[in-house]
């Protein structure tokens, strides 16, 4: 998870994380066309595995009331246009070869050739890059894979029953266990705590690996899907843990990219640039970007359409659009009121603008608030963080407290917060209810990767989370958040008064409840 606060190229200890970051990814690859997916189940499933006859036919999600919908074509999604020129880029703290060739819709490999580059796993900042135009093939296929509300984990997620489901099937995922954070975990509870963290539909995870490695149905998979269950070789992500992360936030970087028009095309392993269509929707924007990491070209068309993962998910979960509860975000939805998250005359720095709510992923859902009268670093801090509305603590573990605002119990459903860093001592217990102000715990260093003690706040509606700068304010005690372009880097506003986020304690993001 992403959760230090701000990086700014002023902090000399973010070069050397920089130089971490550079050798690790020395030993990062796909799978590619070499390994082809698993692909396939041992045989339809009609009912859900593990239940008796009488529970009748598995797919029974859709509410009472939902729309049924159909995989017809949407509207077409407004998408930025293909760049034709090539142009420049002078490289930050804190990039990669990957990222920039990601974010301008390019291979790594034509990036490298471009400006004569022998290592692509070293840059150096402040180096100018030429970045070469794309040279686009044929707009991807249309097929629509999954509704937008089989990729994030809302309602028609909150009554399934992980264990249940894997349980019922006799693949290698029940007999798995890895340690997590000190803690030994069975195949599921992963399942579980990372659909939970990211916000993901767990049938949506359980698909995937099926696609990619047969965990499911097949207890004796492949020897190389033990350590790379997703197919991202990666020296530093071995395990179903640390590949399903990897997953789920590329999964929601799709889904969010797509939400935010920020994506023309998808660029594969093998450097094939492909315009997307711009009918198809977020949940399938999700998997196409994903299946883009890890294959080439033929291999990936076939993923994306009937015969590829669709079929898959359908012999497992039956037809997705069955579940489809769209649109996940009503038309006008607007937030509820919320107050600054620390108590009244105290003062407090804003330290992150704008970034991801969980991982670098999500969409950028989340800030970041430091005591300001406490030294840098992680430190045990006696101030508090306190509700920011009404409502009831559904979940308190590892660092994160979750706190429902439609009380009925499900973080799945309406507006829930998300407060993380939370120190153990005097944390809130899930299941009590708060109001407005009263002390949910202690700023630490607690859950996820932080350079300093602070509370990190987003919002989730349905659960998807809420961007901090786009077109529903995140609006806190009349402060409203605003992006500048660059994850962390923001302001609040409120009125004619403006504080910058820093990385720092300084007059500039200085902020109180007075």
């Amino acid at each position: 998870m992403n959760e230090a606060r701000r990086p700014s190229p002023r902090r000399t200890w973010f070069l050397a994380l920089l130089a971490l970051i550079v050798a690790m990814m020395a030993c990062t690859r796909a799978w590619e066309s070499d390994a082809e997916p698993w692909g396939g189940v041992s045989g339809p499933l009609t009912q859900a595995p593990g239940q008796g006859e009488s529970a009748g036919p598995y797919i029974q999600a859709r509410p009472p009331g939902a729309p049924v919908l159909s995989p017809t074509p949407d509207s077409p999604h407004p998408l930025p246009g293909l760049r034709t020129e090539a142009e420049g880029y002078v490289v930050q703290a804190g990039d990669t070869l990957g990222q920039i060739a990601d974010r301008f819709g390019v291979s790594v490999d034509d990036l490298a050739e471009a400006n004569e580059i022998t290592d692509v796993n070293v840059l150096e900042v402040g180096q100018e890059l030429d970045i070469p135009a794309p040279e686009p093939v044929a707009t991807g296929p249309g097929f629509k894979i999954i509704p937008d509300s089989e990729l994030v984990a809302g309602p028609v997620t909150a009554y399934f029953d992980v264990p249940d489901f894997v349980y019922g099937l006799s693949g290698y995922l029940i007999y798995y266990e890895e340690e997590v954070e000190g803690n030994v975990l069975r195949g599921y509870q992963i399942v579980q705590r990372v659909a939970s963290d990211y916000s993901i539909n767990p049938r949506l995870l359980l698909a995937v690996l099926e696609y990619q490695s047969g965990w499911l149905t097949d207890p004796n998979p492949r020897t190389y899907t033990l350590d790379y269950t997703m197919g991202w070789e990666d020296a530093n992500r071995q395990g179903l843990y640390k590949q399903l992360t990897w997953a789920a936030d590329e999964l929601n970087r799709g889904y969010y990219l797509w939400r935010v028009n920020g994506v023309a095309s998808w660029v594969l392993p093998d450097g094939t640039v492909i315009p997307i269509d711009p009918t198809i929707n977020a949940g399938t924007a999700a998997l196409q970007y994903f299946f883009s990491k890890l294959y080439k070209r033929e291999v990936w068309h076939r993923t994306v359409t009937a015969e590829g993962f669709f079929k898959v998910y359908q012999e497992l979960f039956g037809y997705p659009f069955d579940y489809g509860y769209d649109p996940v975000l009503p038309p006008g939805l607007t937030q509820p009121p919320l107050q600054l998250p620390f108590e009244e005359g105290v003062d407090w720095a804003f330290t992150g603008g704008p970034h991801g709510g969980w991982g670098d992923g999500s969409a950028w859902a989340a800030l970041d608030f430091a005591p300001y009268d406490e030294p840098l670093g992680c430190n045990q801090s006696e101030n508090w963080v306190v509700a920011m509305s009404d409502g009831l603590i559904v979940r308190a573990e590892n660092g994160a407290v979750i706190q429902d605002l439609d009380g009925d119990g499900f973080e799945q459903t309406g507006w829930t917060l998300f407060y993380m860093h939370i120190e153990t001592r005097d944390r809130v217990e899930a299941g009590t209810f708060l109001r407005a102000g009263e002390r949910i715990g202690h700023p630490s260093c607690e859950g996820g990767f932080s350079s300093g003690s602070h509370v990190h706040v987003a919002r989730r509606y349905n659960g998807e989370w809420i961007p901090a700068d786009q077109d529903i304010p995140f609006e806190l005690d009349g402060w409203v958040s605003m992006g500048a372009g660059s994850e962390y880097d923001g302001l609040l506003r409120k009125g004619d008064r403006t504080i910058v986020a820093e990385n720092s304690h300084v007059p500039e993001n200085r902020i109180d409840r007075k």
